[in-house]
């Protein structure tokens, strides 16, 4: 027996995984952009950002059209909370992508230096790790969400890494210093999008599993909603 409610939770989903195509697709521009150097392709992002936002806004409008005609409850009000929660994530992941696409437009107005080694490998990691926590939604795989998670922590000393080597090298070679500023950009920009897919990851837990794992190394566990 097919419910009313069933229909909205279906297009919700559907224009969430929709946002979360667009995510990945600029976030790749973006990387594109910043490889090639290449002005015009970083413009594309910019634009492009703009239909996540639009198609964000509309999610909301419906998420607050459901809650006050549907008063949804238990395991439909988790479902829609947490496409919410998703949507918001992707959004900023378009954001941060805008912001990587603003480096790569500097960078291709300034003499060509040699990107540091580790930049390609935490590219890598935050586009494999947003894609697992997507494919985590779309197959309901539990345990690739909670792979996310872990693969975060990598991300993160990647960065710290990839930094240390950039302070290193502006040290003696100060004229690269405006091109070594947007690496260092562009690297915190790419450890964000790893957070942001980690909390995509924990919202399929939440669905899964009804526990709150957010926070949980400083709350010593899980919450469970009451």
């Amino acid at each position: 027996m097919v419910r009313i409610v069933d229909p909205v939770l279906a297009e919700l989903r559907q224009t969430v995984l929709r946002m979360g195509s667009l995510a990945e697709a600029i976030l790749a521009k973006a990387l594109r952009a910043v490889w090639e150097r290449d002005a015009v392709l970083a413009g594309e992002v910019q634009r492009e950002d703009l239909e996540i936002d639009r198609i964000d806004v509309a999610l909301d409008e419906e998420v607050i059209r459901v809650l006050a005609l549907q008063a949804p409850v238990a395991a439909d009000l988790r479902r829609i909370l947490a496409i919410r929660n998703m949507a918001t994530d992707l959004e900023r992941v378009g954001d941060l992508s805008r912001n990587i696409a603003k480096s790569a437009a500097r960078l291709a107005e300034r003499p060509p230096v040699a990107f540091p080694s580790l930049l390609a490998e935490l590219a890598d990691q935050a586009t494999r790790v947003l894609r697992n926590a997507l494919d985590s939604f779309t197959e309901t795989d539990l345990a690739k969400a909670k792979g996310v998670l872990g693969a975060d922590d990598e991300i993160d000393l990647t960065e710290d890494r990839l930094i240390q080597a950039v302070i290193a090298d502006v040290v003696g070679h100060s004229e690269r210093v405006h091109q070594e500023v947007d690496f260092i950009l562009i690297a915190k920009n790419l450890e964000r999008v790893g957070d942001h897919a980690t909390n995509i990851a924990e919202e399929i837990i939440f669905l899964a599993e009804a526990r709150i794992v957010r926070h949980q190394e400083k709350l010593g566990g899980a919450l469970t909603p009451r």
